[in-house]
């Protein structure tokens, strides 16, 4: 933890400009040369300001001298009276009363519900993680980071595991972030993921919220343990080979007493306009054109990835922030200075936010939650685009759910929602997701969603599976889904592991390892996901069949043939069209029953015929079934 001095000046300057994106290390508490600590805020409204802790009994405090206009406030205590872990709030005075607020800035708070801020300048954590920085840095420098393969686990850490399974209703029940790495990495290791996003780790006050309504932006939860311990998580992965990815909230906060809201007495990290409220969530929306605030939030992310090492950052809800309509019925909304429903304040801020990011961290992704058709998500700032790494394709996601859970007799009539993802899947760079927002409130899990009894509905995943992890796009997948938890998640209690002890869950599990490992042996998967290049139609059109067929490639021309059956009966002689010129096929990997039909038992020579000078394989493909084929007669480029 670096140590400042009391010279405020220019960072100072470079705050109300707009312009100090690392903020944190001038706000908020800091330990000096001498041992001393020097406390700030910004309260421009209040009449005064002081500091209260447990140090000195929670009393009326030491009060704060205000250093300009501007409204940041400052104090100096000694050592004595700052020892390592003290806990402290902000006494704030002004028209609107007393209010005890906690550090905006502060680097560790109490556990919930517990709300003061805890002084945190002392790091015992030193990362050891030079090789996965060094291979992070070089990928973005080459140019190779879109062409890797992206297989990401998302997480929420209190009910990925519990302490001896206990519910959170029962004390003491969490794990700390130390025993989350050790049993996190195993078993993601072993199922074949590159990454896991966590859901919001920032402190947060209630449960209930997920963790995407935050008090403490630059906190990790103190639920798993402090900072250093989260360090140590973080460092722990990076050991093992797998990216963290953050959830982040920069669209809203919640009103809780101790956290932004009206921090001075008025608003000041929200809008003053009523209107911008989000009715659902009952949360404030910040003023991201109030430069204090932009430099609050644009140094919250550049925190989490300088401190803490972390590989991405996932943007919550940027769908809200875009739209002045979003979630507003008429009257509850005000158009732009052009009569639009657009949030030009708001697009101006996230361009910033990329654009500092990787300016600074060129091998650091963002991944926008954007659920709507808003243009050049992706695209790069000084091309009119937002500046995203990539875009989170919400539509494939809700086409494909409603697929799955109809009866295949029916499934003829919704057969775009196999093939229309593609008319725009290369319009920015998406990542697939099957995220935690589609298991629950009776949306069913995703095992659940699939159409038919039980033994239908492990078909149906396993097909499902192979359709993700073969379509263009980087992967997302919830956790529990990978053994197929039936019950929808529990945000209060550990995932059932105890299924894995039947034979269906187990056995999903292990296709579901075995499916990661084949897509990351498999360069033909991932090379090329964003171009259409990388992809081609063999058949887009067999709506009667319930059945699609498409050719997967590299960035040197190397082919996998896709076919995929998500109809409830066979297709005996199904005629796939292959590649000119190629006349052995061998099925790499499947999911339910797929054959060729031999010409001989000795020989995996696939039937082929020639028509209209054109090739193609015979196949037996059992009802939701799928393969991966390669023809391996004058393959090109020779092997993987």
């Amino acid at each position: 933890m670096r140590k400042t001095s009391l010279n405020s000046d220019y960072p100072r300057y470079l705050f109300h400009k707009g312009e100090n994106f690392t903020a944190y290390e001038f706000m908020g508490a800091h330990r000096l040369s001498g041992g001393k600590t020097v406390f700030r805020v910004w309260a421009p409204s209040a009449h005064t300001v002081y500091l209260v802790c447990d140090a000195a009994g929670w009393d009326q405090g030491k009060q704060m001298n205000k250093l300009s206009a501007e409204g940041i406030w400052e104090t100096v205590l000694t050592e004595e009276e700052s020892p390592e872990g003290m806990c402290y709030k902000f006494r704030i005075v002004s028209d609107a009363g007393v209010r005890y607020k906690c550090d905006p800035y502060a680097r560790a708070s109490e556990k919930p519900p517990r709300s003061a801020s805890v002084l945190y300048t002392k790091s015992a954590v030193r990362f050891t993680d030079r090789t996965w920085m060094e291979k992070r840095r070089a990928a973005a420098e080459d140019g190779s980071t879109f062409r890797s393969p992206m297989n990401i686990y998302e997480v929420h850490l209190a009910s990925f595991m519990t302490k001896d399974g206990k519910s959170h209703f029962e004390s003491d029940s969490y794990l700390n972030y130390r025993e989350l790495a050790v049993k996190l990495a195993d078993h993601v290791l072993d199922l074949g993921y590159t990454h896991v996003e966590l859901m919001p780790i920032t402190e947060y006050p209630y449960d209930g919220s997920w963790g995407y309504q935050v008090t403490g932006y630059y906190a990790p939860t103190a639920r798993f343990g402090t900072p250093d311990d989260f360090k140590y998580f973080v460092n722990y992965l990076h050991s093992k080979g797998i990216g963290v990815i953050l959830d982040w909230v920069p669209a809203h906060f919640p009103k809780d007493e101790h956290g932004l809201f009206e921090f001075d007495g008025k608003p000041l990290y929200e809008y003053a306009d009523w209107r911008m409220e989000q009715p659902s969530w009952g949360t404030r929306c910040f003023d991201v054109a109030r430069n204090e605030v932009r430099c609050f939030l644009v140094s919250s992310a550049l925190y989490w990835i300088e401190e803490f090492h972390i590989d991405g950052l996932r943007i919550d809800a940027v769908a809200a922030m875009l739209y002045l309509d979003y979630d507003r019925g008429p009257g509850g909304w005000a158009p732009n200075k052009y009569g639009g429903k657009e949030n030009l304040e708001s697009i101006d801020f996230l361009k910033c936010l990329n654009g500092v990011i990787h300016y600074r961290h060129p091998d650091v992704c963002t991944i926008a939650e954007e659920s709507t058709a808003f243009p050049k998500v992706t695209g790069r700032p000084e091309d009119g685009g937002l500046g995203f790494t990539y875009k989170w394709n919400m539509g494939w996601a809700n086409d494909m759910f409603r697929y799955v859970s109809c009866d295949p007799i029916g499934r003829e009539h919704n057969h775009s929602a196999l093939t229309f993802p593609l008319v725009y899947a290369f319009s920015e760079k998406f990542v697939l997701p099957v995220s935690h927002d589609e298991v629950v409130h009776c949306k069913k899990s995703l095992i659940d969603k699939m159409f038919g009894n039980y033994e239908q509905k492990f078909s149906g995943m396993r097909l499902f599976l192979l359709l993700q992890m073969t379509y263009p796009g980087k992967k997302l997948l919830f956790m529990g889904s990978e053994f197929g938890q039936f019950r929808e998640w529990d945000f209060m209690n550990q995932l059932e592991w105890f299924l894995l002890d039947y034979p269906s869950h187990r056995a999903l599990m292990d296709y579901t390892r075995a499916l990661n490992r084949f897509y990351l042996a498999h360069r033909e998967l991932y090379e090329d996901d964003f171009s259409w290049n990388g992809f081609s139609w063999i058949d887009a059109d067999s709506a009667d069949k319930n059945l699609v067929a498409f050719i997967r490639r590299d960035i040197t021309g190397n082919e996998l043939c896709v076919v995929l059956n998500f109809s409830g009966g066979d297709h005996a002689d199904y005629w796939m069209q292959v590649p000119e010129d190629y006349r052995r096929c061998e099925i790499l990997f499947t999911a339910g029953g797929v054959t060729c039909n031999d010409r001989t038992e000795n020989e995996r020579t696939g039937e082929t015929r020639r028509e209209f000078g054109k090739n193609y394989l015979r196949l037996n493909i059992g009802p939701l079934s799928g393969a991966v084929i390669r023809c391996t007669d004058h393959y090109k480029g020779g092997k993987n």
